[in-house]
């Protein structure tokens, strides 16, 4: 009777231990990994302030 209180305990327990599923609009990890490919693409083609500062066409 004990055993079977207890495993019944456990079986609960285990139950309440799952995963959270994932909250509406939530970014999946393929998401993430496109948004993080995306980010490094646009900072490999960005310019510092500094060069923009330093390269002044104008003449002024």
């Amino acid at each position: 009777m004990i055993a079977r209180l207890a495993a019944g305990v456990s079986l609960a327990l285990l139950a309440a231990c799952s995963s959270q599923p994932a909250a509406p609009g939530a970014v999946t990890p393929d998401e993430e990994r496109q948004l993080n490919e995306a980010a490094a693409m646009l900072d490999a083609n960005s310019v510092s302030a500094a060069a923009v500062i330093d390269n002044d066409e104008d003449g002024q």
